[in-house]
C-alpha cells in the first residue's frame, strides 16, 4: 500500500458514488452508457472471486463489497428502477466487439492457466476497455452532462494514480505486474482525449462565470 493506491481506490469510489448520486437525485440514466457499467459489474465480479478464498485486509475486503454493491446497484438503476430514463437507442455499442477478443486473451496471455487465475486476467483485460461504450456514447450523441464528465474524469484519474502506484511499487519492491501495467496503460490512453476535453470545457465554463460575476458586480 502507498499514497498512490490509496488515492487512487478513493478516486474510483468517487466516480462510482458521483454516478449513483446524479441517477438517485434526477431520477434519470439519460447520458449513462448501461453497456459500460454491466462491464464494470462483469469486470469486479470476475476479479474479487477470491473474497471466499483469500483474506489479505480489512480495507480490501471492504473496497471489494464496496465496488461490487456499487457496480450491481448501479446496473439495476439504469435496466430496472429508471429504465424508462435509459437512453438505449445512442448505447449501441457491440459488446462482443470487447468480450470476444478479451476472453481469447485472456486464455492466451496469463500468469498461470487456472480457472481463477484467467477469470482474474480477464477482469484486468475487459476493465482496460470497458469505458468505451460510454465515450462512443458521448461520441455519437456530441454531448454529455456535467456529473457524467466529472465521472469519468475521476476515473481516469484513478487510472493515472494506479499507474503512479506501479512505478513506487516498483521503485520500493522491485515489483512488476506486466499484465496490470500494459493494460493500465492502455486504459488511461483512452482517457487521454476526454482529458484534454473535460480541462477545456471546465477552462470556458469558469470563463463564462467570471464574465457574469464580473457584470453582476459592475451593475
Amino acid at each position: 500500500m502507498n499514497v498512490f493506491r490509496i488515492l487512487g481506490d478513493l478516486s474510483h469510489l468517487l466516480a462510482m458514488i458521483l454516478l449513483l448520486g446524479k441517477i438517485w437525485r434526477s431520477k434519470c440514466c439519460a447520458g449513462i452508457s448501461g453497456k459500460s457499467q454491466i462491464l464494470f459489474a462483469l469486470v469486479f465480479t470476475t476479479r474479487y472471486l477470491d473474497l471466499f478464498t483469500n483474506f489479505i485486509s480489512i480495507y480490501n475486503t471492504v473496497m471489494k463489497v464496496v465496488f461490487l454493491l456499487c457496480a450491481y446497484v448501479t446496473v439495476y438503476m439504469i435496466y430496472g428502477k429508471f429504465r424508462k430514463t435509459f437512453d438505449s437507442e445512442n448505447d449501441t455499442f457491440r459488446l462482443e466487439f470487447l468480450l470476444v477478443p478479451v476472453i481469447g486473451l485472456s486464455f492466451l496471455e496469463n500468469y498461470s492457466f487456472t480457472p481463477l487465475e484467467i477469470l482474474w486476467t480477464f477482469s484486468i483485460y475487459l476493465e482496460s476497455v470497458a469505458i468505451l461504450p460510454q465515450l462512443f456514447m458521448i461520441s455519437k450523441t456530441g454531448e454529455a452532462e456535467t456529473i457524467t464528465t466529472h465521472y469519468l474524469f475521476f476515473l481516469g484519474l484513478y487510472r493515472a494514480l494506479y499507474l503512479a502506484n506501479w512505478i513506487r511499487r516498483y521503485q520500493t519492491e522491485n515489483f512488476y505486474d506486466q499484465i496490470a501495467v500494459v493494460s493500465g496503460v492502455v486504459q488511461t490512453i483512452f482517457y487521454c482525449d476526454f482529458f484534454y476535453l473535460y480541462v477545456t470545457k471546465e477552462n470556458q465554463n469558469f470563463g463564462v462565470e467570471r464574465i457574469v460575476y464580473n457584470g453582476l458586480v459592475s451593475a
